[in-house]
């Protein structure tokens, strides 16, 4: 494997091409103005725009770069686990309706890609969610047992097509797979002949809501719009209320020629072993990809993400004889603490500011879906699913609160600890014992500070207080990147910002001074 020529970009990423945006210069006007361009971003902006409403779309990097470019792409319903876990938290009532607007948004997909005629590699496949120990056989029952209350054609299975034995699994029929990008550039093309603008290199820095909103990007160009969407997977610009209620993880995949005779044909994922998720992809050679997820973790606890590599490719050497990584990439998720994604009006910033977020892995159907309700919501159509997704809910806190109180128990142990430790002598190891590769934090001048030692040998120095709220970053070693525990928040080794909520990169710090 050519680790170094194919790190941390995904194999949607090298296989599609979307068009290039000049970044936004001078005021723009719009009715609506997107943040950000992952499936959110752009399923809401082609749904107003084929409605005939005026929008504009903000990214900051590329087009579909950020959590949307380094999915596994799987659309399924059949979410791992969720529906006795939503039965059982919120009722039989609540299951069936997310059943049916995942199912929905599945299907709206498929009617989209066609109407657009993307080719966009969609294939029809089953899910599973399986297990390969006996102690998961009666979760899964219950799982299938609730999946088919809830209205999907779900059954309990012993046999699977993967080519190793599995203990048991949900089988729910009639689910798909695509290439998210060249579906996405279907999107993007249909939004422009609409008249819809795009603009990539254009991070959205301030957000003044009223009517209308006022949108100032890091260029200090200026969008003033009627309603604004929140599209940036973490919801910046939430005043840190929706913050609260999500968790992050992030997890590793890797991709390779599926050996002949292989093929699972279907999508499947398992919790054991710190998840494991494979599908496979058509290539233009003829032959199949397989796509491995999994050793999932929180960003910016330090995780040895080479290890973790390697662990997976272990995995899937010994189930897929023969395969080899030729590819690999890494992607972010967040969950809500009640198990339903938070999608509608943001909290505290009025009526006209949308927000979709907190997908728990499953941002494919669930993008779409909030593209279809945020656009029926900006419409003033009667909203959606009865507010099912609806960020300001209270739901059933006391069903909830114990993962409540664990996430805010998690950054408070990080927030709290970091400030002691700032305090003190402690470091992680000294900057000139880093070899070529290496990132550790360290105490300069009794300020926290971020060190990395590239290939050539340099050092490169930021601060190492996440610009979010203050919670000292730690460094992947595999993807190169500073990554904070409490939010998310991801920085380059020079300390651009390269996921939010964070929207401030990371301050310089001189090396010689360490």
């Amino acid at each position: 494997m050519n680790r170094r020529a194919d790190i941390g970009r995904s194999y949607w990423m090298r296989t599609a091409t979307l068009p290039a945006f000049a970044p936004l210069a001078g005021a723009a006007e719009a009715d609506v103005a997107v943040i950000g361009s992952g499936i959110v971003g752009l399923s809401t902006a082609w749904e107003l725009a084929r409605a005939g409403v005026g929008v504009i779309v903000l990214e900051a990097d590329a087009l579909a770069g950020g959590v949307t470019g380094h999915t596994t792409a799987k659309l399924t319903a059949l979410h791992t686990a969720v529906y006795d876990t939503l039965r059982s938290k919120h009722g039989s009532d609540v299951a069936r309706r997310y059943a049916a607007s995942q199912s929905a948004a599945l299907r709206h997909v498929i009617e989209v890609a066609g109407e657009l005629r993307a080719d966009c590699e969609l294939e029809r496949r089953p899910a599973f969610t399986y297990c390969e120990e006996a102690e998961g056989v009666d979760a899964l029952r219950a799982e299938a047992d609730a999946a088919r209350a809830a209205g999907l054609d779900a059954s309990f299975v012993t046999a699977t097509g993967l080519p190793f034995p599995v203990a048991g699994a949900v089988r729910v029929e009639d689910q798909a797979q695509f290439h998210p990008l060249k579906y996405l550039a279907g999107l993007v093309e249909d939004i422009v002949r609409l008249g819809g603008r795009l603009h990539e290199g254009s991070r959205v820095t301030r957000l003044d809501d009223g009517d209308p909103c006022r949108l100032t990007t890091d260029s200090g160009a200026t969008v003033t719009a009627r309603h604004v969407v929140v599209a940036t997977h973490h919801p910046v610009f939430d005043d840190a209320v929706l913050s609260t209620r999500l968790t992050q993880h992030r997890d590793l995949v890797i991709a390779g020629e599926l050996p002949a005779g292989q093929d699972p044909e279907g999508m499947y994922i398992s919790q054991e072993n710190g998840k494991r998720s494979v599908r496979t992809a058509p290539r233009a050679d003829g032959g199949r990809l397989l796509i491995v997820t999994g050793e999932a973790f929180t960003p910016g606890t330090g995780e040895d993400t080479e290890a973790g590599y390697a662990r997976l490719q272990d995995w899937a050497g010994q189930r897929f004889p023969g395969f080899a990584t030729a590819h690999r990439w890494a992607a972010q998720d967040n969950s809500s603490t009640d198990a339903l994604p938070l999608i509608g009006r943001l909290p505290t910033r009025g009526d006209n500011v949308y927000v979709a977020t907190g997908f728990a892995g499953w941002g494919m159907t669930g993008g779409v879906l909030a593209g279809t309700i945020i656009a029926s919501l900006v419409r003033g159509d009667e909203e959606p699913w009865d507010g099912l997704y609806d960020p300001g809910r209270v739901g059933s806190p006391l069903r909830s609160a114990p993962a409540y109180l664990k996430a805010q128990w998690d950054v408070g142990k990080h927030f709290i600890k970091d400030r002691l430790d700032s305090f003190g002598d402690g470091t992680n190891g000294p900057a000139e014992a880093l070899r070529p590769g290496e990132g550790t934090v360290v105490r300069a001048g009794g300020k926290p500070c971020a060190v990395h030692r590239d290939d050539h040998g340099e050092l490169h120095a930021v601060s190492a207080v996440c610009t979010h709220l203050g919670c000292l970053v730690a460094f992947n070693n595999a993807e190169r990147t500073w990554e904070c525990p409490c939010h998310g928040s991801r920085f380059g080794i020079d300390g651009e910002v390269l996921q939010g909520p964070a929207l401030a990169p990371l301050e310089r710090r001189d090396p010689t001074d360490l």
